[in-house]
């Protein structure tokens, strides 16, 4: 199996109650950084045969798949145990061996479509420019420091084609218009989105995933971005946003990043 295969036979696992198949692609010392549940092979197995046990079966459908190095990241949508579905990003770390060693993730209840009437996971799929994957990854790196963290805001404009910016955030609407007029209104709010330190950018083609820590309305915030950049500039833009939990209620001490 390819990584990619072995991320989703994982994840699917949450569905099928297979807890066999769960723990022989998992490595044995697994970390687990969704804060929630518990780290190593054995907890993952143990979440695998909970949901098996549920009244309400769970379903998984992923939505996009893609392959950095050693890593895996995902978009999918999960409803666990019949509570309501979910979009998440995911990211799985393969080690030496083969095995599955590494998790980290966000989540947030599916809303209703964006003032332009996208939703959190349609729009483009197809995986291109493969020639251009550490082109684009700088590109990324480059936008994060120069506008969502603030450094050099006037150069905002240099990162679009014009106005022609596709927005997925539930939120905002297309554009970077639509961008500008939600910044707005949250400031009006005194609401600040504030990205303080980017922990990982990964890549495949035109599509980059940035992983960043931060604040949204002064509560500690993990931001998980996708775009999608066709001829060197943002063309398109996916997330998750997820406030980090309370350090007492962590489950374990791996830390969200």
């Amino acid at each position: 199996m390819t990584n990619t295969q072995k991320a989703l036979e994982l994840i699917g696992t949450f569905a099928t109650g297979d807890t066999e198949k769960a723990a022989s692609l998992l490595a044995e010392g697994y970390i687990q950084h969704n804060l929630a549940y518990g780290t190593g092979r054995e907890a993952f197995a143990g979440s695998v045969s909970y949901l098996a046990s549920a009244p309400v079966k769970t379903t998984v459908k992923n939505i996009r798949a893609f392959e950095d190095g050693d890593k895996v990241f995902l978009q999918t949508v999960y409803n666990f145990a019949g509570a309501g579905e979910q979009v998440a990003f995911d990211i799985f770390r393969i080690d030496k061996d083969g095995l599955i060693a590494e998790h980290w993730d966000n989540l947030a209840s599916v809303a209703e479509p964006n003032p332009s009437g996208h939703t959190q996971i349609d729009g483009a799929m197809e995986i291109a420019d493969l020639d251009k994957t550490e082109a684009n990854r700088e590109l990324v790196k480059n936008f994060l420091y120069d506008v969502m963290q603030g450094n050099n805001s006037a150069k905002t404009p240099d990162y679009f084609e014009g106005d022609i910016y596709i927005q997925h955030n539930t939120a905002i609407a297309d554009g970077l218009s639509g961008l500008g007029a939600a910044l707005a209104a949250m400031a009006e709010q005194n609401i600040r989105m504030i990205y303080d330190k980017v922990h990982q950018v990964l890549a495949q083609g035109n599509f980059v995933l940035a992983v960043s820590e931060g604040t949204f309305g002064g509560a500690p915030t993990s931001y998980y971005d996708l775009w999608r950049v066709e001829n060197g500039k943002i063309a398109e833009h996916w997330d998750v946003m997820e406030t980090i939990a309370e350090k007492s209620t962590w489950q374990n001490q791996n830390g969200k990043f």
